[in-house]
């Protein structure tokens, strides 16, 4: 019996594309178990909490070790929030056949009653293909630009 034809590298880089973009949509709209589903359940998070410099922030919260610490901590800083999150341009590397990673330019906007945030700057992830579909097992998310606004 012979063995499936390998993945055209392509369709690969295809599907991290979509994840990234399910990744936007679903925390904007709220569906968090369909934005679970994206991660690792072991996935390493590390987020600059300040414009970094040359990846070093001062700032930078110590690593979150899986998607149980990584949730509250995204969905705590969104908390009656409006958001918007748009990532661009990637850099998509394919590591292996089940393995990738790439840096992808980003903005975001978060608006509460009060006041907002406007960022920008860049994650930095890596994939694995685990059971057939993508998931991101590491997240690092630099800044290069943090505004906090009031509302009047």
């Amino acid at each position: 019996m012979s063995e499936p034809p390998a993945a055209d590298p392509r369709d690969e880089v295809e599907a991290i594309r979509r994840l990234k973009a399910q990744y936007c949509r679903f925390l904007d709209t709220r569906d968090i178990e369909s934005w679970r589903a994206l991660f690792a359940p072991d996935v390493v998070v590390t987020l600059d909490l300040a414009v970094s410099t040359g990846g070093a922030d001062p700032q930078t919260m110590a690593p979150l070790q899986g998607l149980e610490a990584f949730e509250p901590v995204v969905l705590g800083g969104i908390a009656g929030a409006a958001t918007m999150h748009h990532c661009h341009t990637p850099e998509i590397d394919m590591t292996s056949p089940t393995t990738a990673s790439a840096i992808w330019a980003m903005e975001d906007l978060l608006v509460w009653e009060d006041r907002q945030l406007h960022g920008a700057g860049h994650y930095h992830e890596t994939y694995e293909k685990r059971d057939g579909r993508w998931q991101i097992t590491s997240l690092h998310l630099t800044r290069t630009m943090l505004r906090f606004t009031e509302s009047t």
